[in-house]
Parts: structure tokens; sequence; C-alpha cells
């Protein structure tokens, strides 16, 4: 269904219920649970591993056992709705998840009815990064502005937009894959069975993988006394001066910042947010990517839009996935 950036619903809770909504995200390989209050509070937060090996049958058992802790927890009473966050291809509209990569064999899964029939209360399901935008757009980074772009950097890259004021979907519901721009045409090989593509280059994937090439070749760096080279021992060693570590993390937050100023120049945003563990190296990744979108984007939008880091931090897709359950709540009240 739609959404839009219209405040929390306030319905009536004569049947009960409090203001508050369940939040489910579902990671592959953690799943996050916390009852979300309309000032995006978050109460009785579980976070526990997903276990995706086990099928999605006991995975969902497992948390929607979560989401009734989580409520005992949280003591607010009964939730008004369900708000569930995923990586896709997923319909938001049915809320089916139709085969995400992070969760193989789980085709056609219709978390939505499953989380309703559980609950009692209506579930909305929504992309996990397009969630995060939501949730910092509502009361993250980007409150206060009318067009946002998010773009989480971590072990794959997504994204999401809102576009004056209202949340970005596409045709098909999954609008908003910034993470697979083409930055190189025949280029590194992406997750997504394309070739160049932005994820391919600046996810913390990739960057653990371009320096263990560099590592194959002679040469001296702190990083090969490590068993196994993280996308954080590359920051951390590239903040040291490691000469490998740098060119890596150099050419990491150069491909960044040209596919943030691509989107600066399609959007003309207020702001274009970062999130996602790679962003926990903070201004070291900031600043550079400013740099390029500053140097590059054309007027005026390169003076108008800011790069900020998200806020919401580890707890962005809940927080987001109750945003869209409180929008959902919005909608069906004019029904």
């Amino acid at each position: 269904m739609p959404l839009t950036s219209a405040g929390p619903a306030s319905p009536d809770h004569s049947d009960g219920a409090g203001p508050a909504v369940l939040a489910l995200d579902i990671g592959g390989t953690k799943l996050a649970v916390g009852v979300v209050t309309p000032d995006g509070s978050v109460h009785g937060l579980l976070i526990e591993p997903t276990r995706r090996e086990t099928g999605p049958s006991a995975v969902l058992a497992h948390l929607f056992d979560m989401g009734r802790r989580s409520m005992a927890q949280a003591g607010l009473g009964p939730v008004r709705a369900v708000g569930i966050s995923c990586g896709g291809p997923l319909d938001p509209a049915s809320g089916v998840l139709l085969s995400p990569p992070h969760l193989p064999g789980w085709l056609g899964v219709p978390v939505g009815d499953l989380a309703t029939a559980e609950f009692g209360v209506p579930a909305m399901l929504e992309n996990d990064a397009t969630a995060a935008a939501l949730g910092e757009f509502r009361y993250g980074a980007g409150r206060g502005t009318t067009t946002m772009l998010y773009l989480t950097v971590s072990t794959g890259v997504g994204g999401g937009a809102v576009i004056d004021g209202r949340l970005h979907h596409g045709a098909a519901g999954n609008g908003g894959e910034f993470g697979h721009l083409t930055l190189q045409r025949g280029g590194r090989l992406c997750s997504c069975g394309r070739r160049g593509c932005v994820e391919a280059y600046v996810s913390g994937t990739s960057i653990a993988e371009r320096a263990a090439e560099r590592l194959s070749r002679p040469g001296p760096s702190s990083l090969r006394s490590l068993p196994a080279v993280t996308a954080a021992d590359v920051a951390a060693a590239a903040a040291a001066r490691d000469r490998l570590a740098t060119e890596v993390w150099d050419e990491t937050v150069d491909l960044l910042g040209c596919a943030v100023t691509d989107l600066v120049n399609v959007f003309e945003p207020d702001l274009v947010v970062l999130g996602g563990g790679v962003t926990r190296s903070g201004a070291l990744l900031l600043e550079p990517v400013r740099d390029v979108v500053a140097r590059e984007a054309m007027p005026p939008a390169a003076q108008a839009a800011r790069v900020e880091l998200a806020a919401l931090g580890d707890v962005v897709c809940v927080v987001g996935a109750a945003a869209v359950a409180f929008d959902g709540l919005e909608e069906l009240s004019h029904v």
C-alpha cells in the first residue's frame, strides 16, 4: 500500500489496544524486535540470531515468540499493528516475501498474513532499507526535511527515498535500489548478477574482498597479521595510514561519493543520509564523500544537499518498520 509522510496514526483505542505497534526486523543473521510508540521510542528491544538454516517456519515461530516476549517486557499492553522489515525482493501490498537472497529458500512466504493471524492486528511489510529511510525521515537525521535519500552501506548496499514528503516505492514496490546503480560497466561482479554496481565496490563485503586481493600481491601492510580482513579492519588501518588499506579506503569513499553525487543530481534532495555498519568509521567516510559531492554535483543541488550520518543506529530498521505500521494504520483509518 502507498505510504505517506503524515504523522503517526492516532486511532480510536476503544478496543483496549494502546498507541504502540510491534516492529519485527528479519535479517539474515539476526532478528530484531521491539514495541515502538508514536514518538519513535523503542521498548522491550530483543535481538537474537536468525538461524536461517532452520527454515522459514521455524524462524517465523521464533520471531513471533520474540514479539510476544517483547510486548510482555515493554509492558504497554496490546499493540495496534505489526510492522515488518526485511530485505527484498518482496511485495509490500500483499505482505509476501518473494525470494530474499539473504534468506535462501524463502520463496513466496506470506509473512504479513502469518503475523496478522499470530497477533490479531493488521500487519504491514516493507523492504528493510525503505523502512529505514522512513524511520530516519520521521524520527532520525531527516526530521524537518522534505526530500531525503537514505543509503545503507553494510554487507550490501540498499536505499530508500522520501520525495516531497512521500515514501517512494516504484511500480512494483521495490524502488530505491541505489546499491545497484552502475559505477563501472563490466566491472566487479555484484551479488545481483550484474557487474560494476555500487554494491560491488563500496559494501563491507567488497571492501574486505578488495583488500584481500591487494594482500595477494607483495608489499607491507599491517593487515597481513590478521587471519581474516574485514571492512572495519581496513578502515582502522587506513586511519593509521597503512598504505594498502588507504588505497582501498580512498577508492571506496571516492566511488561512494560518485554514487551519492549522481543521486543528488537526479533528486536534488535536502539531505542524503548514510547508514549501515561501514559508516561506523564516521568522519573517515563522511568527510571525503561530502567533498566529492560538493566538488562534482551540479549547482544548485551541490549547495542545497547535505550529507549526514544516520541517527538511529542499530534500531533503524525496527523504528522504520514501526513507521510503516503507523502509516498503514492511518491509511486504514481513511478506508
